[in-house]
């Protein structure tokens, strides 16, 4: 059975041991790694801008002139198309045919005659009509313009007497945080 001063005696060792391998100052030394944190005096910090251009999509409508044709029927003006399609119909119609028949053939010759007349007359007097009417048009195009981003910041800082320079993502303010390695030389 181990004995409560010995047992005391081992456990106060074993803080001490463990204490010399994490022992870190009130500055957050570590001086069993040879590595530390300090600040440095911030001297100077000037931001990196970087030029970019950056397309941005954008629609753009006018109203443009359509024509537009219209097509209208024939004016009735003179009957003559339809009397000589009518004559020139019965003539025909009256070579066809015998008795009652030829009489039947002549009137249909010269209904169909008087048809096709008044047809070939109307197409010649049919009408178009031209008009033009703003329809709205539009399309997208993409428009380019140029824009200052923020890259960085170049900071100047001074530690232990000495100035340094570094680049940084974030304005560190009136001082930065430094990691300091100590390494000894082997002569």
């Amino acid at each position: 059975m181990i004995n409560a001063n010995k047992f005391f005696i081992i456990a106060l060792v074993a803080m001490f041991n463990l204490s010399a391998v994490f022992a870190s100052d009130h500055r957050g030394r570590s001086e069993q790694a040879g590595i530390y944190y300090a600040y440095g005096t911030v001297t100077d910090v000037q931001p990196i801008m970087r030029t970019v251009q950056v397309t941005t999509p954008r629609e753009v409508c006018w109203d443009e002139p359509v024509r537009q044709t219209h097509y209208g029927p024939g004016r009735h003006g003179s009957f003559t198309s339809t009397v000589v399609g009518g004559i020139i119909g019965g003539v025909v119609g009256n070579q066809f045919g015998g008795g009652r028949g030829q009489d039947a053939m002549t009137v249909a010759g010269a209904l169909l005659g008087a048809s096709i007349g008044r047809d070939a007359a109307y197409r010649r007097q049919a009408y178009t009509q031209t008009s033009y009417v703003n329809e709205r048009r539009c399309e997208v195009e993409e428009v380019v313009h140029e824009e200052q981003r923020l890259e960085g910041y170049q900071v100047a800082y001074r530690f232990n007497g000495r100035n340094y320079m570094t680049r940084s993502a974030n304005d560190p303010g009136n001082r930065i945080r430094l990691r300091v390695q100590v390494n000894p030389v082997a002569d």
